[in-house]
């Protein structure tokens, strides 16, 4: 199994609702930077997120922001192993994976980073057209029209699982909920945007919407008054994380290519017709000797 690929739409939902619920309207007293790297931005100034209200939280793709009362914004993106923390007052910052502490009243959220990476990063921005140069332009799926997101989709004629998971194209998707929308609209990852007929497209759409809105549901509701883990891997799902495990709806072991960090993971029987999708490390490695089919596999 891969390492956790970074918290998508549905978990950065959750972060910013809990978020809401405790700091929206609440003064940020101090934000301690306890690893250097975190900081990418020298002006404005850190100091000038200090003692003032926070007076919005928001989601920008993947990413969360606080909306301060004189016009800054604190972003923050988790990148892959970055998760945030609440603690009560006179709480503990857990050791080495602390990076910032943000100091309110009633607690602090702690930013935190596992592993030796430290590819989390925090960023001041001077104004609202700051925090809108940053966001790369993706659609938000949940509040856009079947059209909107057919011309999203079918834009450049890539695979469905590029397509989704491209931030410029579409906001919050990742490795993870892509496989789960695959899935449930029972499409290949690697079928070509531009070969889809107008029946794929509209049965695409509607996955994106029911997967991601059910999964906000489902964290929220297992979040209580905070998410304290989250993760990509999850029992409920259908295909992500579940490599040899047996489809939920025809028992077919479910399959994956493996590349780099993170691999995508699908039913053949459901998604590709029983055809097998090269995998580049094994299929390489077996050149003629690997299957074609799901059931050479025996």
């Amino acid at each position: 199994m891969t390492l956790d690929p970074m918290p998508e739409l549905p978990d950065i939902t959750v972060y910013v609702d809990r978020l809401a619920d405790k700091v929206q309207g609440q003064v940020l007293r101090r934000v301690r930077v306890l690893n250097p790297f975190l900081l990418r931005t020298a002006l404005p100034p850190l100091a000038e997120a200090e003692g003032r209200t926070v007076i919005g939280v928001e989601r920008l793709g993947k990413r969360v922001v606080l909306a301060l009362d004189n016009g800054r914004f604190l972003v923050i993106h988790l990148m892959i192993a970055g998760r945030l923390r609440w603690l009560l007052p006179g709480g503990k910052p857990p050791g080495k994976i602390s990076l910032a502490v943000f100091e309110f009243d009633d607690g602090s959220v702690v930013l935190t980073e596992a592993g030796s990476k430290r590819r989390a990063s925090l960023h001041v921005l001077a104004d609202r057209a700051a925090l809108q140069a940053m966001d790369p332009g993706g659609l938000d799926v949940l509040g856009a029209s079947l059209a909107d997101f057919s011309a999203r989709l079918t834009r450049e004629n890539h695979t469905l699982k590029r397509q989704l998971t491209d931030p410029r194209l579409f906001s919050g998707i990742g490795n993870t909920y892509s496989d789960e929308i695959l899935f449930r609209a029972q499409l290949s990852p690697i079928q070509l945007s531009q070969k889809l007929d107008a029946q794929q497209i509209e049965r695409l759409y509607h996955a994106t919407q029911g997967v991601l809105q059910e999964w906000i549901t489902r964290l929220g509701e297992e979040a209580g008054e905070w998410p304290e883990k989250v993760t990509a891997f999850h029992p409920q799902m259908a295909v992500h994380g579940k490599y040899n495990q047996p489809c939920p709806a025809c028992g077919t072991p479910v399959q994956r290519i493996v590349y780099a960090d993170n691999e995508t993971n699908y039913c053949a029987r459901c998604q590709t017709g029983g055809k097998l999708l090269a995998d580049c490390a094994l299929s390489t490695l077996l050149h003629k000797s690997w299957p074609k089919n799901i059931d050479e596999l025996g």
